[in-house]
């Protein structure tokens, strides 16, 4: 008797791969990562190779456990994940708290719920929240831009590039009220996260995910409109309280939540009309947490609180099934 594998239908396959789909984030999110090493210099590196390096070796570790392929470390949902968290952490991060937060979300917000696709939080955002309440005064040590001098003698890197004697700056965060410079908020020319350098170049990021149908543009426009519309409203009311809707979408990491962070396939809602209504929730608790909470940034933990109720919004708001008519349509028709 031979021996048969089935298959579940549909057959039909789109011509690309969770692998493929993941390095095409990572490379959407390079130029905004390289700029941001640009502006902090070999802090901000070593941040980055330190999740990068953690994040692989914890993913690999987790497979062995398991008796998986040790190849699927290499599938870029881990490397991803690194990028993300990395990106949302000052550059003065001491390298092995970095580490651990990476460690922190492969391990316990990623593979202990059964790997890829099976995760119902953000694995980097909870790597994020869990180093922003074990270690508040690192992550919020925020460290001022140090510019390469370029002039006639070429290229001269000066000591807070190089990672001596860093200078701590105030992120805009802190008082937004003050920001009237919109240029330097669009280009990063202020202090924050990686993920804060540039506005511009993580939208570009954004709008190329779009173009390749990597992530629909359900999730971006509700959650910049969710941000947008009540920082907006408040601000008319109260100017001299609430800061500008223009301020808190270039100021923190709310473009980086619209395009790579909210947008994650497994942990948001899959029909339009619920992306809609969980890009919206992540927008205007954004705004609450800015606003009235306790931290000056409130990304991380809109995105989490809304991945908890993914399930309810897709319940709820799970498209129609084809052909399928209401009981009202089908008692009319009798």
């Amino acid at each position: 008797m031979s021996k048969i594998n089935p298959i579940a239908a549909p057959h039909t396959h789109s011509g690309t791969s969770t692998t493929n789909i993941m390095y095409l984030v990572v490379l959407a999110l390079l130029p905004a990562a390289l700029y941001g090493v640009y502006l902090f210099g070999l802090p901000a590196l070593t941040v980055l190779a330190s999740c990068v390096v953690s994040a692989l070796i914890a993913e690999l570790a987790c497979l062995q456990l398991q008796g998986k392929r040790s190849l699927a470390a290499l599938d870029g949902s881990a490397l991803l994940t690194a990028l993300l968290l990395a990106m949302s952490l000052p550059a003065s991060t001491p390298w092995w708290i970095a580490s651990f937060g990476c460690c922190f979300a492969i391990t316990l917000g990623k593979q202990v719920y059964g790997g890829l696709g099976h995760n119902p939080f953000n694995p980097a955002m909870l790597g994020r929240v869990m180093l922003l309440i074990c270690f508040p005064v690192e992550l919020t040590n925020w460290q001022a831009i140090s510019v390469p001098d370029i002039g006639a003698q070429g290229i001269m890197l000066n000591q807070a590039w190089l990672g001596i004697d860093g200078i701590s700056a105030a992120t805009p965060l802190a008082d937004l009220n003050q920001l009237t410079n919109w240029q330097d908020l669009a280009l990063g020319k202020h202090p924050g996260s990686l993920g804060e350098t540039s506005a511009l170049l993580i939208a570009l990021g954004g709008v190329f995910l779009i173009w390749r149908g990597i992530i629909r543009p359900y999730i971006p426009l509700a959650l910049i409109g969710g941000l947008f519309v009540p920082a907006t409203i408040a601000h008319m009311l109260s100017p001299n309280e609430y800061a500008s809707g223009i301020a808190h979408l270039l100021s923190g990491g709310a473009m980086l939540a619209a395009f790579f962070i909210a947008t994650d396939m497994v942990t948001s809602p899959t029909s339009p009309r619920g992306q809609l209504l969980f890009g919206a929730g992540c927008g205007l608790l954004i705004w609450l947490i800015r606003s009235v909470g306790s931290y000056p940034e409130g990304v991380a933990f809109a995105v989490l609180i809304m991945n908890a109720c993914t399930p309810v919004i897709d319940h709820y708001l799970r498209p129609k099934i084809f052909g399928a008519q209401s009981l009202f349509k089908r008692n009319k028709g009798v």
